[in-house]
Order: structure tokens, then C-alpha cells, then sequence
């Protein structure tokens, strides 16, 4: 069975051959489906919820969509530039903060939302949790085979050792909620700091100076692959004219601009940014509720432990990881790539690994690399900014962890996983 004919994830090769593989036929009886589904969960949510959770489902349907056809990752991203120095994908997460910043700045700045009240970004405390959690997360990421949003979609695909990483994730989530309160009042932690609202910069000027950085690091990720000369991408299964938008592979920056204007439009939604793993805690402790665990007590959810006796549906975040998976299971089907794949045991053990460690880093982290880095960033939180340091530095270790695992580390210009 050849690579594309199997669900992608954050884990592609990389050749040298420049010819793109045709998709195979679509799979009309689990893309209907899907839309079977979808439909069914959206009329749930418009009857019993607020018109603001079935709207957030599209946009997360959107969402999957996006990452699936693109394969657009985070976990592989920061692998390939530590790994050979490939920076292609980095660009376009440059050039996905670029447009989601430009985006959220007048947002911030007004305060505008589509329902009213007040929107509002994920800007968070520094210090020793978030040092900490952001790299345990960088290793769990290239371990679990994906970060929170990869490891969504990959279950929405069908990658089947995914959904031991996801459970293993919400376990995770778990224990770093029970244990919240030990980072956050025995540890150091600062202030959060904004660039526009901490520095006196306000949101045009933190603009113009995130704008800046981004093209630095795009920069310097050139410079990088200059030096190093580093294989490029392989070709994905694709189609011509315009059944590409709905089956063929879609371009990385293509796919970072709308995964761009699609948090924009969470934020104007839901007034905040797209976030994954709140959804995950949440999860985990009503679960850990129902056994007997008193999770209200936990530092994590004081002020906000009425979210544990109410249905999951209220709770947005809840309501975007399904559309994700939705999303990503349609994208899958379409290109005829949906299949559950075999489960080898050193592959599982990585996952119950990664999946711990992602689940109680996003938690001493304030968010995963949707919450914490792509959100953060854009909401001009400087959090963000150290998160993304804090996760590649556990990359680069984890680089010598994935053999133990039977997992692959790029070493050479004819191969890269």
C-alpha cells in the first residue's frame, strides 16, 4: 500500500521528486456520513444550545478541513527545522501569525464581538509552569505522533494509534488541573504581558513589531536551509482546477491564511481565540467528577466549577475539537485516504508517553500550540513567543527520544518522516 493511499498526519515524507501522486476515488458512503453527522449535531446544538455553538462548529469543520487537506502541522514543523533545517512549514506558521495578527489587532483594540460583550485574547502569566509545560509539551508532540490540533484531525483521518495519544491527553489535562495550584502559587510567575497593552505600544504599534519578528524568524529559517540544504517537502495527493478545494492538497500558506481568518472568526464568535485543550480538562474532570474525584476543588477550576455540571455542548472549545474531527474525517473521505491503520506496541507506548506529557504541559502551559502559540501570538502575548522556544527545545531532545520508540528521525536528504 503506498504512503498516500494511508490517513496523513503530522508525519510526511519528504523526496525529492517533485511530481504530485493522484487521489484516490472518494468514499461517498462515509462522506455522506459525515455530512449525516454534521447536520444531526448542528440541529442538536441550534435546538438546545445558544446560535453561537452551531456556528462554531462550522468554523471548526472549517478548521479540520484546512488541516487535513494541507496537512498542515505544528509537531512536524518544529521536527523538520531541528532535525535537517527544513523550514518551509515555520514559514508558514510566520506567515499564518502575520494575517491572524493583522486580523486581531483591530479586533482587541474594539473589543468587537458578533453576540456582544467584549472580545478578548489569550494573553498569560510567565514563568516557571509555562518554562516547564511548553517544553514537556515539545517532547510530548514528537512522541505522541501530534500536537492537540494534529492529534484531532489524525483521529478525524483515521490514524488509529492517535486516539490512545488523545485519551492519554485528557489524562493528562487531568492531573496537571489537580496539580494547578502547586505551579501557580508555589512556583515564580509574572504578570501577563502584552506587547500592546504592556509597553505602551497599543495594538497598531505591537503589530508593526510582531510583523517584524515573523519576518526575522522567516528570515533566519532561510538562512538556516541555506547552510544546511535540507530536503524539501514531498508532493501530496492532488487534483487540478477547482475539485482542488474540496479534495486536491492545498498549499501551506494558502492553508495558514485561512486557518488565520478562521480564528478571527472564533474570536468574533465566541470572544476568544481558538483554544483545544480547555476541552480536554473539561472532559477529564467531569469524568474524574462522576468516579468520585472532587474536581471543584481543584485549583484549575476555582471560579468556574458550575463548567463541570453542565453539558459539555455549552462549552465552545467542545463544540470546535468536534467540528475538527468532523472536519477532518469529511476531508479524508473525500480523498478516498480514510482507514484505520495498525497499532504497533512501541508506537502505543509513545503515545500513552506523549499524550501525558502534552496534556499536563498545555495545562502548566496555558494552552497547547493552538492556545499557547498560534493564539497567544496572535493575541500579542508574550507567553506565546516563550512557548514556541520552550516547545522547539524539547523537539530537539525528543529528536534523540523517537528511536526508542521505533520512531524515525530525519538524518538524510532522501528521507524525511
Amino acid at each position: 500500500m503506498s504512503t498516500y493511499a494511508q490517513p496523513i498526519s503530522e508525519q510526511q515524507s519528504v523526496v525529492k521528486s517533485k511530481s504530485a501522486p493522484a487521489l484516490n476515488r472518494p468514499q461517498s458512503k462515509l462522506v455522506i456520513g459525515g455530512l449525516i453527522v454534521t447536520l444531526a449535531l448542528a440541529t442538536f446544538l441550534l435546538v438546545t444550545q445558544h446560535i453561537v455553538q452551531p456556528i462554531l462548529l462550522i468554523i471548526g469543520l472549517g478548521l479540520g478541513y484546512t488541516l487535513f487537506h494541507a496537512r498542515f502541522g505544528f509537531t512536524s514543523a518544529f521536527r523538520r527545522l531541528a532535525s535537517v533545517g527544513n523550514g518551509q512549514s515555520l514559514r508558514a506558521h510566520m506567515m499564518m501569525l502575520a494575517v491572524a495578527c493583522t486580523l486581531f489587532a483591530p479586533i482587541l483594540a474594539t473589543g468587537f464581538a458578533f453576540f456582544g460583550g467584549d472580545a478578548s485574547g489569550n494573553v498569560s502569566p510567565v514563568g516557571v509552569s509555562l518554562l516547564v509545560g511548553a517544553f514537556m509539551f515539545g517532547i510530548g508532540m514528537q512522541l505522541g505522533g501530534g500536537c492537540a490540533s494534529g492529534t484531532l484531525y489524525a483521529v478525524g483521518g483515521g490514524r488509529s494509534v492517535m486516539f490512545i495519544t488523545l485519551f492519554f491527553f485528557i489524562v493528562g489535562s487531568v492531573i496537571g488541573a489537580a496539580h494547578f495550584d502547586f505551579w501557580m502559587e508555589d512556583m515564580p510567575t509574572a504578570e501577563p504581558f502584552s506587547l500592546a497593552t504592556s509597553t505602551g505600544l497599543g495594538y497598531g504599534g505591537a503589530l508593526v513589531v510582531s510583523l517584524a519578528i515573523f519576518g526575522g524568524i522567516a528570515w533566519l529559517t532561510k538562512v538556516i536551509e541555506k547552510k544546511k540544504n535540507p530536503p524539501t517537502e514531498a508532493p501530496k495527493p492532488t487534483i487540478s482546477g477547482w475539485k482542488r478545494i474540496f479534495r486536491g492538497a492545498w498549499p501551506l500558506f494558502a492553508a495558514a491564511i485561512v486557518l488565520a481568518v478562521l480564528n478571527a472568526l472564533t474570536l468574533l464568535t465566541s470572544e476568544s481565540p481558538w483554544g483545544v485543550t480547555y476541552a480536554f480538562t473539561l472532559w477529564g474532570s467531569q469524568a474524574a467528577d462522576a468516579l468520585g474525584f472532587d474536581a471543584a476543588s481543584w485549583g484549575f477550576w476555582q471560579g468556574d466549577e458550575a463548567a463541570l455540571q453542565t453539558s459539555i455542548f455549552t462549552d465552545t472549545t467542545t463544540v470546535l475539537n468536534f467540528g475538527v474531527i468532523l472536519g477532518a474525517f469529511l476531508a479524508s473521505a473525500a480523498g478516498g485516504l480514510f482507514r484505520f491503520t495498525q497499532i504497533r506496541f512501541k508506537n502505543a507506548a509513545a503515545s500513552v508517553i506523549g499524550g501525558l506529557m502534552m496534556g499536563y504541559g498545555a495545562r502548566l502551559a496555558f494552552g497547547c500550540n493552538i492556545g499557547a502559540y498560534f493564539s497567544g501570538i496572535a493575541s500579542f502575548s508574550a507567553h506565546g513567543y516563550i512557548w514556541g522556544i520552550m516547545a522547539l527545545a524539547g523537539t530537539f531532545l525528543a529528536l534523540y527520544l523517537r528511536p526508542l520508540f521505533g520512531l524515525s528521525v530525519p538524518k538524510s536528504k532522501d528521507s524525511f518522516c
